[in-house]
């Protein structure tokens, strides 16, 4: 059995204790969590830190089979510069593809994440995930933007998602986003959603591409799937309206739904999610720093904090990102957005993580029962709890 105090406890669902002393069996299953009053006597056995102890990172959205693509893309090149080098490159290099997500698999679990919530559109990174210790459910994205090609791509993302369910890995098939979903397939995999009751992510309003794309037809989104995909869009009729309520009317309001970046999300975007959907399995994952290297924008976080949303923390693809880390993604909320406490920073990159990807039996916060992973966070400002540019994580359990 291990005992670990640090100078504050964050369970990932509770209010902090300062002093408090976490037990765990050797194998990292909670015991018991003591509230000592916040004061610290020294007893044999006890390893106390200066920092503070949280649960096991949830990483809510991730690209893992992009890994091979680090540095290999420029920042700040907007969404349709990024989708146009990603087409580019995706298939190059192919080679060192594998070793490369084991690398960020590895460089993931020393970074504190215990759970991953990632988009594949093969199943290139079965192997890798078979063999991981973190918890994967895989979100099989469906592509196809011209009707006629409904058919083959649900047909290919049912395929890819049984190759990891044979292996007993979570799985669902989900569309992309809506600029590259028909209509047509989005319907196929809402019946399928309804009929298993899967878990749902949708790239949601990222760049004002995406907004010009379905106000008007125009912009980079329009020209990326037109003049570098090569595909018809003389179908295409702008809805004149938000692309989250294009999404919404597709998405069974019962099925759990991550919706990724959000980047532009506007007050009426929130107020129709709030007249459509239960709040409860409705959740806003945050990349910060990918939307800084796509589009150097952040998403409106104060207004979702005000609109008391489910926000849950990503990485995205290390081909947008500099590491895959959930605490460096909480270090730049908490640089440009001081006014976050250090709790909620927590709740998002633990308890809400856990909660969209089903798995707070598992994960997300120190009760007794759990193996929820137990991190260590020093270069704390332990005196305002805040996060700071020095803050590194090490893993403990």
């Amino acid at each position: 059995m291990r005992k670990i105090s640090a100078t504050y406890i964050f369970p990932g669902n509770q209010s902090p204790l300062k002093n408090g002393i976490l037990f765990c069996e050797d194998d990292g299953t909670v015991i018991d969590l003591i509230d000592t009053g916040g004061q610290f006597r020294e007893q044999a056995g006890i390893e106390h830190y200066s920092g503070i102890l949280v649960p096991g990172f949830v990483n809510a959205h991730c690209h893992l089979e992009l890994s091979h693509l680090k540095g290999k893309i420029p920042e700040k090149t907007g969404l349709g510069g990024f989708l146009g080098a990603i087409n580019k490159l995706r298939n190059l290099e192919v080679e060192n593809q594998e070793a490369e997500m084991n690398k960020a698999d590895f460089q993931m679990k020393h970074a504190g994440i215990v759970a991953v919530g990632d988009v594949s559109n093969s199943y290139a990174s079965l192997e890798t995930k078979r063999n991981s210790k973190i918890k994967y459910h895989s979100f099989v994205e469906a592509f196809g933007f011209h009707p006629s090609r409904a058919e083959r791509a649900y047909l290919y993302a049912e395929f890819v998602e049984s190759m990891f369910r044979g292996f007993d890995l979570p799985a669902s098939v989900t569309p992309h986003s809506p600029y590259s979903v028909s209509e047509k397939l989005f319907l196929k995999i809402r019946k399928k959603a309804l009929a298993e009751d899967t878990i749902l992510s949708v790239h949601n309003q990222e760049s004002w591409d995406e907004l010009a794309f379905f106000k008007d037809g125009s912009g980079g989104i329009a020209r990326h799937i037109h003049e570098i995909l090569g595909i018809d869009i003389s179908h295409w009729q702008p809805t004149g309206k938000s692309s989250l309520e294009f999404t919404l009317s597709f998405i069974p309001k019962e099925n759990p739904l991550l919706l990724v970046h959000n980047t532009f999300t506007s007050s009426e975007d929130i107020q129709l999610l709030k007249q459509q959907r239960h709040l409860e399995n409705t959740f806003l994952v945050l990349c910060p720093n990918a939307n800084l290297y796509i589009e150097n924008r952040l998403p409106p976080v104060s207004l979702f904090q005000k609109e008391k949303m489910n926000i849950c923390l990503g990485t995205d693809s290390l081909a947008s990102n500099h590491a895959l880390s959930v605490l460096q993604e909480m270090i730049t909320l908490q640089h440009n957005f001081p006014e976050i406490s250090l709790r909620d920073l927590v709740e998002w990159g633990c308890w809400n993580g856990a909660q969209a990807l089903g798995l707070t039996g598992l994960f997300g916060s120190l009760d007794p029962g759990k193996k929820p992973g137990v991190n260590l966070i020093t270069g704390v400002d332990l005196q305002r709890l805040k996060l700071t540019g020095k803050s590194k994580v090490k893993r403990l359990m």
